[in-house]
């Protein structure tokens, strides 16, 4: 792995760029053996900058989980980063653009955990034994670093999109909360439309079979660290839908149908 005096160099470089609203070279570049445990590194790293300065953890969000994502990148499981408070977004509530440099959507499921989740045993069914609700959810993801190197026209690795918090910027909640047990989420489809017109369709299925086990897999993920999934963090499943970019004035819209829809507008 990197020296620690690398990780923290790396992570400060990152913090840098979300602060500023700039593009950084993707670390794989400039480290050619960059590893998913050094990125990591980073991310953790990074993470306690942020709550150094007040931010507070709210929970987690999963990337990656869909076989045709994972076969894009070269991995063959999926990636988490965290959430912080000051991501969360109302339902409806208009999102200030310039918070991001160049912003995308994803639709999701979000868990509501009533009671903690530890690795490294954890199955679908402590997962949904320990969920509260789930609902339907918007992701924004936003990078700090560049996709595409301006220079070698190489794309970013997952390493890089890891140790920048797996992407994440904010995220929107709302549609009617759903007991776990009440429906199989498996079948919860959805509809986004921007702008009046449909960009994306999906099911939650194409998150690793059933979006519960996108939980279980962070949970497991987490215990090395001794980390693990508090009672009331709200997890990010897994987009069912490729991302979508987002423009300045555009409003979203996805209609999850029987289990009602969730909006945002960027301006």
């Amino acid at each position: 792995m990197l020296d620690a005096a690398t990780i923290e160099r790396l992570a400060a470089r990152l913090d840098e760029a979300e602060r500023t609203k700039t593009l950084i070279p993707m670390f794989s570049k400039e480290y050619p053996d960059f590893s998913i445990e050094d990125a990591y590194a980073v991310q953790r790293t990074w993470t306690k900058l942020q709550l150094g300065r007040g931010r507070v953890i709210r929970g987690h969000k999963i990337g990656l989980t869909s076989k045709a994502m994972q076969n894009a990148v070269g991995i063959n499981e999926p990636d988490y980063g965290v959430l912080f408070a000051d991501m969360f977004y109302a339902d409806a509530t208009p999102i200030p653009f310039d918070r991001f440099h160049a912003p995308r959507i994803e639709v999701e499921l979000a868990f509501v955990l009533k009671a903690p989740l530890r690795g490294p045993d954890c199955t679908i069914f402590d997962v949904l034994n320990a969920t509260d609700y789930v609902t339907p959810a918007l992701e924004i993801l936003e990078t700090r670093m560049h996709r595409v190197d301006p220079e070698t026209g190489k794309t970013r690795k997952v390493m890089d999109t890891i140790s920048d918090n797996a992407a994440n910027a904010a995220l929107v909640l709302g549609g009617r909360p759903i007991r776990p047990m009440d429906a199989d989420l498996r079948w919860i489809g959805a509809l986004l439309f921007r702008n009046g017109e449909v960009e994306e369709t999906g099911l939650a299925a194409g998150v690793l079979n059933h979006p519960a086990n996108g939980i279980a897999w962070l949970a497991n993920r987490l215990a090395p660290h001794d980390e693990y999934l508090a009672a009331g963090e709200v997890v990010l499943a897994g987009s069912f839908t490729r991302p979508v970019d987002i423009r300045r004035g555009d409003t979203f819209h996805a209609d999850y149908g029987a289990f009602g829809s969730v909006s945002c507008q960027f301006v």
